[in-house]
């Protein structure tokens, strides 16, 4: 459940190759169509949330769901749509990407939302993961000084979901930092930063973590496997743009 990328580097696009690598079938509910490529979004048309609900319901109407993974929600009428779609399936695990500003700067989430996806949607999730600029908007708390990462790893978690995987890009030094959190503690992955800027690495970790929950992994195996994706596939990263971001290599 996330937005349409034209580029093919992130949202949607990303979600549905990332499955297919990872082993598992992939079905989509497309929640806006984005104009953009690695120089920035041009143009954001959201759907209405009744066609939203549509696609929710006829996946689920034919398809054995295993897992969900949400991205680009756009709206709060759409959160409430997916929101509710959840609900009526409690037992399946749900990985929520909170998609807020794209990496060029453009708004992804309408500023009357945030409050709809704190309080509708992260109780629902497995595990949530954020960067570090949207859990700052989402706990009010200064996440990029290294010294709060407990801390902002327990607030989120206090928003409702099982587990967190606060990734760390955004960050300054030459390591990368991603930090798992759970009711058992948490965990940290420590990798080499990579020169230039990367495009739909935040889709492509939730959407691989998504994978490997449906194949019945814990979240902390999950989330372990899914970081380590996301590097290989970085490492094998392309440069089919005029922009400035590379593109995975699924």
């Amino acid at each position: 459940m996330a937005g349409s990328d034209s580029g093919g580097g992130a949202g949607i696009q990303a979600d549905l190759k990332t499955f297919m690598a990872r082993g598992v079938h992939g079905t989509s509910a497309i929640t806006a169509v984005t104009a953009q490529n690695t120089r920035g979004v041009s143009s954001v048309h959201v759907l209405p949330a009744r066609e939203v609900r549509a696609q929710i319901e006829a996946v689920f109407a034919d398809f054995p769901v295993a897992a969900v993974k949400t991205g680009m929600l756009a709206s709060a009428p759409v959160i409430r749509a997916v929101a509710r779609a959840l609900r009526r399936h409690p037992a399946l695990p749900v990985v929520v990407d909170p998609v807020l500003i794209a990496t060029s700067g453009a708004r992804l989430l309408a500023a009357d939302a945030l409050r709809v996806l704190i309080d509708e949607l992260l109780p629902l999730a497995t595990v949530l993961t954020p960067n570090l600029p949207e859990a700052a908007a989402l706990t009010g708390t200064d996440a990029h000084d290294p010294r709060n990462l407990q801390r902002v790893i327990e607030k989120l978690m206090a928003l409702g979901p099982r587990a967190v995987l606060l990734k760390g890009g955004h960050a300054r030094g030459r390591a990368v930092r991603d930090r798992f959190g759970d009711a058992d503690g948490s965990l940290e992955f420590v990798h080499v930063r990579r020169a230039g800027e990367a495009h739909g690495t935040g889709c492509t970790l939730a959407a691989a973590l998504a994978a490997e929950l449906a194949k019945g992994r814990s979240p902390r195996r999950a989330a372990t496997l899914a970081v380590a994706y996301v590097q290989r596939a970085l490492a094998r990263g392309h440069a089919l743009r005029r922009g400035g971001l590379l593109l995975l290599r699924h």
